[in-house]
């Protein structure tokens, strides 16, 4: 993916040196908040005295001991500092670029902001956590992302690529388009008229999820008209990307079962269908999932 030209996005909030998890720094304030009610009662023991010290140490040396017990997200091995300043220089680089084509686009547009953290963060939308992946948050217009992310992408989901990762962060901006236009609120406003009804709101929210798809690839079209960004085997990483992250392949892999009444995303074939038909055309109007 051609992106040495590109100039990297000013809106950006880097939180990776403050946020929970993975840091060499003193933990943040919402960290702290959140673990010690769990490392009050260590005080009142030696044993607990030696955890809390062992603890102190992996914290420091680079590791997260909250991971053990399945708090702040992401990978307990150290943070490989040049390959993660990389990836943020390229992710900004990506977000600088929907900027461009949707300023071009889009009459009104209002470029959401980026936020990089480690492990754990707060959002207008509440706690954020790596293990939640990716997402968009409509009450304060930002998308938050862990980039150890791109690792599980890789290495579990068998995606790599330069291309995959833009995929990700495009669909997340097609989420904001979403906010924007008003979707979001209707889609919301849908669902809590159906009380509990859990398939019909699954079965709204995979239509949310694959306009986004759709979004991402109208994105990708216009930015390599007009900025030739895409290289060979760029589209394959991206298609190999929305597949390994549908529904059924994750249902698939977790339980040996795929249950479609329980998709929020869609299907593989799914989100690899209206990625190719953003792609295709580069006409957000042919991306209308909710007809």
């Amino acid at each position: 993916m051609r992106m040495d030209d590109e100039r990297e996005s000013r809106n950006v909030e880097d939180r990776r040196e403050s946020s929970g998890g993975r840091g060499r720094g003193l933990p943040s304030a919402q960290t702290m908040m959140i673990i010690w009610p769990l490392i009050k009662p260590l005080f009142k023991t030696k044993f607990g005295w030696i955890i809390i010290a062992v603890g102190a140490f992996a914290w420091f040396s680079g590791y997260n001991p909250l991971s053990i017990i399945g708090m702040g997200g992401g990978s307990s091995a150290p943070i490989d500092k040049v390959k993660d300043e990389k990836q943020a220089v390229f992710i900004k680089k990506v977000l600088a670029s929907t900027e461009k084509i949707w300023n071009k686009e889009l009459r009104g547009y209002r470029e959401p902001t980026m936020v990089l953290y480690r492990g754990s963060t707060r959002s207008g939308c509440g706690y954020a956590s790596a293990q939640m992946g990716p997402f968009y948050c409509p009450e304060d217009q930002k998308v938050y992302l862990d980039l150890g992310f791109f690792d599980d992408l890789a290495k579990r989901h068998n995606a790599p690529g330069d291309f995959a990762q833009a995929y990700v962060l495009a669909h997340e901006v097609g989420h904001h388009i979403q906010n924007l236009q008003g979707t979001l609120s209707k889609v919301q406003k849908a669902k809590q008229s159906w009380g509990g009804n859990s398939k019909k709101a699954n079965a709204l929210q995979v239509r949310v999820e694959l306009q986004a798809d759709c979004y991402a690839g109208a994105w990708a079209y216009h930015a390599h008209k007009d900025f030739n960004i895409l290289e060979p085997g760029d589209v394959e990483e991206a298609l190999r990307a929305a597949s390994s992250i549908g529904d059924d392949t994750l249902q698939r892999e977790a339980t040996g079962h795929v249950r479609p009444d329980a998709f929020t995303h869609g299907s593989s074939a799914q989100r690899v269908e209206w990625f190719r038909r953003g792609l295709k055309s580069g006409d957000i109007r042919q991306c209308n999932t909710l007809q």
